[in-house]
């Protein structure tokens, strides 16, 4: 029997140059409020025809990144401060050359908003966030990629169980980012055993129908999490210095 043959479809120019020219954008290439280069010239600089480049460029305005003007030159965005969701999307797609400071901004926000989708999940439906706990912990292993892995079903089904679809909405656009970086922030044991005191004092303010304590509780973890993910960066950032030299 043979092997399955390789399915993957290969990438489309235009998928490409969307890609590349976000990178560009973030690494300084084309800073903010600069303009880009003459569409010709662009096109030669990415290798696609101007067909591609007028078609992502289209996509680039439409979503944030590029402001494009006829009779003027295409201006990049500030996307700090004129970008918007279609932006923040694609931020933790390319976050080799996202600043050191984004992931912990990234867990300020989520520390604003976790009390509360949190808090409305035991208002609207307690008992099954004790359900979710007891069936997410209980066969929960020690390492990061079971923590990971749990803590984002936990967050995800907290936002359904709210009611309030927007939290789902914007969670979802982290998914896949928040697992790897939640690998990361779960390699220290000591972020793994705050999670789990977490889950049980969430898991007894569910059963008491306590949203005002389940709201302080998620707020007390989240705050401590910035802390714990600090040392685990730079615990990161250390191990890659040992291994270059």
């Amino acid at each position: 029997m043979t092997d399955h043959p390789d399915w993957t479809a290969p990438t489309k120019p235009a998928e490409l140059t969307y890609n590349r020219l976000i990178d560009a954008i973030l690494d300084g290439t084309f800073p903010p409020n600069s303009f880009l280069p003459a569409e010709r010239q662009l096109s030669e600089m990415l290798g696609v025809t101007r067909s591609t480049l007028r078609e992502t460029l289209q996509r680039l305005a439409a979503d944030g990144w590029l402001e494009i003007q006829h009779g003027k030159p295409t201006r990049v965005r500030d996307i700090w401060t004129e970008g918007n969701l279609n932006v923040l999307a694609m931020l933790v797609k390319h976050q080799a050359v996202l600043p050191r400071a984004f992931i912990p901004q990234l867990l300020e926000v989520r520390s604003a908003l976790a009390p509360l989708y949190t808090r409305g999940a035991v208002e609207h439906n307690a008992a099954g966030v004790a359900v979710l706990l007891d069936s997410l912990t209980a066969n929960l292993a020690d390492t990061p990629e079971s923590f990971a892995s749990t803590d984002w079903t936990l967050h995800h089904r907290l936002t359904v169980l709210s009611t309030n679809p927007v939290f789902t909405l914007m969670l979802n656009g982290f998914a896949g980012f928040y697992e790897e970086m939640a690998r990361l922030y779960f390699s220290l044991p000591e972020s793994r055993a705050s999670s789990r005191q977490f889950y049980t004092d969430l898991r007894a303010a569910a059963l008491a129908e306590d949203a005002p304590a389940a709201q302080a509780i998620t707020q007390a973890i989240m705050l401590y999490s910035i802390e714990l993910w600090n040392r685990a960066a730079e615990t990161e950032i250390e191990q890659e210095r040992i291994r270059k030299e």
